[in-house]
């Protein structure tokens, strides 16, 4: 992925607890850094009776001098830290050399055309091609690379036109969630002058006729406000190709509901614009549609939030929904324009797997279920014939199924934690399938196995987990071991293939992830069971996976370290502060840290779906009892603690990640380091130049080495 310049060394000295602390020296074994002295405040907040402090507030005025100070002088003492580990030279190189492969995106055809993406290795950002047909000659559209020194601009969604001609894409800088839609001719490579502002997570739906887009934008927040305001107010605009943003045609709004968020999605045959309708994150919607060749309004198709519906396509006016109404595990069901969900008739039934996506594709639908977390694909015919099935030998995830409703050629990738990606193009009238591209790294691969096991948790609830690791391991209790978790928003976690955790595999690490309850890996319940008042399960569930390991003397505390990132960063934060005597190490990333004000930044306020709100009672009590901000304690010896976070992030706002590390220095009673790396021009993660990946990546790692004692 990238040219990467090595990491800048900051050079400068800065005055620490009454100590000098320069960068390239480190303290001595075992003895905590000398951490920056961190201003607190007298500000007590009063939640339904109970007073709670908040020392730390001062850190969430991200803009405020004295933020940018108390961010360079902890950079300093971190980068001081890690650069005094021996291995993390070796590893940036090992990592570097890890990613210098050629990767290939899934393509989509569009008007007889084949878009996708490509990386020759370090590119900081992969580079768009588009080219004619399988055979054709492949040529550039578009380079990221050029659009800024850094490499943190980033394409953070693209569209291609029905018929080929036009290439939507969106800029995303720094790693904001905010993105600007330009247009580009694919002809000439060229940009036309269509630019839309103030838009935010979703993408853009083309017009049949490819004139235009539909589209959904946010208010322009107050200058200087872009970072901290509340993502609300969405409306579906239409943007005709070749006019100024300021002429777009208002489609729909909902000023009586200004926590709505809008998906606008146009039907393949260009008949149906349907939107679907959502508040916050769950996963359930309402369904509103508009018959484009008239100048009805847009109506309600599904007008309540019972349950989950995705378009999976339409064949004149019948359309065709996954839903998990009346199907935890979700099915398949199809209706006339106009027929509400009583008239509905089921398609697909529930199975006793976890159906996660269905979409029309060459007169077919693509069935992707889940089956203990891997990947099973079946493809049924709409005339109810038998459905055939794509296999795959061990654990595995597809991803990217992409086809057209009337075309027989669809593409999709497939890997695993050992098996590279391999994109794949699918006859689904023949059932032929040949690569298109196979990911090529020199590693040894065939020295490696991945094996699910099963645990149980606290409460006897059973419980999956991945183990990855060389064939040859001895279960002596002393492998280093780096447990992975998420748990929440019926997220998946499914075996996807990273090569940065191969430099963990080799130097003898066994990478462990658990399906925890609140993913989406077994249905609604399952997403349910780890939600809300249920939330403990899921760190019950993380903790239970720690414990199994060394019970089954894969490892021992000492060599167990706990990751995760969002969701995930408070997952880990949550079990290091409940159970801080059973780790070696914790790297928490981007984290939800402080859950009883979480809901009052950005876009928080849609997760109180899945965390509850402080402004409850009830869910006060169960948000306080594990938020890891709250829960910190002094005199505690915690583990050796890396928080990692961006200075850009507007999803999870680095304020979380500020307190939770100056609120765990100033508790700890032991001698672990607890320190926070702080990315500059970076935010939740996406659209991070591969140069920042991989020194990032390997901090990690080199913190785990050091932490783990794994350098001798």
């Amino acid at each position: 992925m990238l040219r990467f310049p090595a990491l800048a060394r900051v050079v400068l000295c800065t005055v620490i607890a009454g100590a000098l602390l320069q960068p390239g020296c480190v303290a001595p074994a075992g003895t905590p850094p000398a951490y920056p002295a961190t201003r607190t405040v007298d500000q007590v907040d009063d939640y339904h009776g109970t007073l709670v402090a908040d020392p730390y507030r001062w850190l969430e005025d991200l803009d405020a001098p004295e933020t940018a100070t108390w961010v360079a002088a902890e950079n300093a003492v971190t980068q001081a830290f890690l650069h005094a580990i021996p291995a993390r030279a070796e590893l940036r190189e090992r990592l570097a050399v890890l990613t210098d492969h050629e990767r290939r995106d899934v393509p989509v055809a569009r008007g007889g055309r084949l878009f996708y993406t490509r990386n020759e290795g370090l590119q900081d950002q992969s580079v768009f091609w588009v080219q004619q047909g399988e055979q054709g000659a492949a040529r550039v559209l578009l380079d990221p690379n050029g659009l800024s020194a850094d490499g943190t601009v980033a394409v953070s969604g693209w569209e291609a036109s029905p018929d080929g001609r036009w290439f939507a894409y969106a800029l995303s800088g720094g790693g904001s969630d905010w993105k600007t839609w330009h247009v580009r001719d694919v002809a000439s490579a060229g940009d036309t002058d269509d630019v839309l502002q103030w838009c935010k997570f979703g993408t853009v739906s083309w017009a049949g006729d490819s004139s235009g887009f539909y589209y959904t934008r946010f208010p322009e927040p107050p200058p200087g406000a872009e970072r901290e305001a509340l993502n609300t107010d969405p409306k579906v605009y239409f943007h005709r190709r070749g006019t100024a943003q300021e002429a777009d045609a208002l489609v729909y709004e909902r000023p009586d509901h200004p926590k709505w968020g809008f998906d606008p999605e146009v039907s393949h045959d260009g008949r149906w614009l349907l939107i679907s309708v959502s508040e916050g994150t769950a996963r359930r919607n309402r369904v509103f549609v508009k018959e484009l060749a008239t100048e009805g309004p847009v109506r309600p198709l599904v007008d309540d939030f019972a349950a989950a519906y995705e378009f999976a396509g339409s064949v004149g006016s019948t359309f065709y929904f996954r839903t998990d109404l009346g199907a935890p595990r979700a099915r398949v069901v199809a209706t006339e324009a106009g027929s509400g969900p009583a008239r509905w008739r089921e398609v697909v039934a529930e199975d006793g797997d976890a159906l996660i996506t269905a979409s029309l594709m060459g007169g077919r639908l693509v069935l992707e279920y889940l089956h203990d977390a891997s990947s099973r694909i079946f493809i049924k015919p709409l005339d109810g014939g038998t459905p055939t099935q794509l296999t795959f030998s061990g654990p595995a995830t597809v991803s990217g199924f992409s086809g057209s409703p009337d075309e027989p050629i669809a593409y999709y990738a497939m890997s695993s934690y050992v098996v590279p990606p391999t994109v794949v193009a699918h006859n689904l009238e023949t059932g032929a399938s040949w690569e298109v591209h196979r990911t090529a790294i020199d590693f040894d691969f065939d020295a490696y196995v991945t094996r699910q096991v099963w645990y149980p948790s606290k409460d006897g609830t059973r419980v999956p987990m991945f183990l990855t690791h060389r064939k040859d391991l001895v279960r002596d209790g002393d492998n280093p071991v780096y447990l992975y978790g998420y748990g929440g928003f019926d997220v998946s976690i499914t075996p996807r293939f990273r090569a940065t955790d191969l430099a963990w595999l080799e130097r003898g690490g066994v990478l462990a992830v658990a399906n925890l309850r609140g993913g989406g890996e077994f249905g609604r319940e399952w997403h349910e069971a780890g939600m809300i008042l249920n939330k403990q399960n899921v760190f019950d569930d993380f903790i239970a996976a720690a414990e199994w390991l060394i019970e089954q003397d894969y490892t021992r505390t000492g060599r167990l370290a706990i990751g995760g990132g969002s969701n995930g960063g408070l997952l880990v934060g949550a079990c290091m502060t409940q159970r801080p005597g059973l780790f070696g190490a914790c790297l928490p990333a981007v984290g939800v840290m402080d859950m009883l004000r979480f809901h009052l930044f950005t876009i928080g306020w849609a997760w109180v779906s899945d965390y509850g709100s402080s402004a409850d009672p009830a869910q006060f009590a169960a948000l306080r009892a594990y938020s890891p901000l709250h829960n910190l304690h002094p005199g505690v010896a915690y583990p050796a603690t890396l928080v990692t976070t961006g200075d850009h992030d507007d999803r999870v706002v680095p304020s979380h990640s500020f307190k939770f590390a100056a609120a765990l220095q100033a508790a700890q009673a032991g001698p672990a380091p607890v320190l926070i790396r702080i990315e500059t021009r970076a935010g939740h993660g996406a659209g991070m130049p591969v140069s920042k990946r991989v020194e990032e990546q390997a901090d990690r790692w080199a913190f785990l080495i050091r932490a783990l004692g794994m350098e001798s």
